[in-house]
């Protein structure tokens, strides 16, 4: 059986191109099974994985609970605002005493970049990063590429916009590094101060004008404006940004040519993306939910079958 380059999944960065192959093969396989009537297998029927939350969560947190019991795991819930952590015990107490209770594998989100690169150096578990601050979210980002592959039969020679708020997303980065890995062509657009000083050593496209993004594009990725991570104003409003930012149905009918439109959610209806696009058929938005239980499925999977 072909195995990871890697014991933990803490960013697309570590991946190679057949770590990432190797995770949608298996995600193929996965769906089948989230497909038929009985959506449960015993692949990880001997596995306890913490869900270790320092952050809220609806999406992210739902689909690993949702992947895990799929494969039989046991499966514990953390979450910060009600543990000891509110009392001042360190990272490194919290998880440690997690997983004296003999826990196997830990996911976590946590508001610091670097965090589970930190413990995966002082813990012998499996760690995936399920966000960390506005560094990395790699399976968001396997799950977008997976939906690009199914919906376009492939990634390679695709041209890929991510539209929005880049500075403070931490999908875009591990966007960015999938699709190049997988061959595809990627632009960024936005606003020049929602974009990060170091988007030039990433070798993408930068451009300041949504229709020019669009009209390039086969796939835009539309991200929403990450309010709650934002100290000061990078822009005069909210409706300020919609006016020059915000993807809507007139402004794709004026191109010409269709592009599927992708969002990893939650949607800021009538900021970022009007609903009239949102809900259009050329949208995959509850296809790359659907497509995250399956790619966060295999990725539990792989890493656990590293331990056998």
């Amino acid at each position: 059986m072909e195995t990871l380059s890697t014991k933990h999944l803490l960013g697309i960065k570590n991946l190679t191109a057949k770590d990432i192959e190797l995770i949608f093969e298996t995600a193929d396989e996965f769906k089948d099974v989230i497909n038929r009537p009985i959506k449960k297998v015993p692949s990880l029927r001997d596995i306890t994985i913490a869900n270790v939350f320092f952050e809220n969560s609806t999406r992210t947190k739902l689909s690993f609970e949702l992947a895990e019991k799929r494969l039989s795991a046991d499966v514990v819930n953390f979450s910060s605002n009600s543990s000891s952590v509110a009392k001042g015990e360190t990272l490194l107490d919290t998880v440690n005493n997690i997983l004296s209770m003999k826990v196997d594998m830990i996911v976590m989100r946590h508001p610091s970049p670097g965090a589970p690169h930190f413990l995966s150096r002082h813990i012998a578990a499996n760690i995936v990063n399920a966000g960390d601050g506005t560094h990395e979210h790699p399976t968001q980002a396997l799950l977008d590429t997976y939906s690009i592959r199914e919906k376009h039969g492939g990634v390679a020679g695709k041209k890929v916009v991510i539209i929005g708020d880049i500075l403070h997303s931490r999908v875009a980065l591990s966007n960015i590094f999938a699709l190049q890995k997988l061959g595809a062509e990627v632009m960024v657009c936005g606003p020049i101060t929602l974009l990060p000083k170091f988007i030039d050593s990433l070798g993408v496209k930068v451009e300041l004008d949504v229709r020019k993004a669009l009209a390039w594009c086969d796939i835009a990725n539309v991200l929403r404006i990450q309010l709650e991570r934002q100290q000061i104003k990078y822009f005069p409003s909210i409706r300020e940004y919609t006016m020059y930012y915000g993807v809507n149905k007139q402004l794709l009918d004026s191109l010409n040519k269709e592009i599927t439109i992708m969002h990893p959610g939650p949607i800021n209806r009538g900021v970022e993306l009007n609903s009239d696009v949102a809900d259009s058929e050329h949208a995959i938005i509850l296809n790359q939910v659907e497509n995250g239980v399956a790619i966060r499925m295999a990725v539990l999977y792989l890493l656990a079958s590293l331990n056998q």
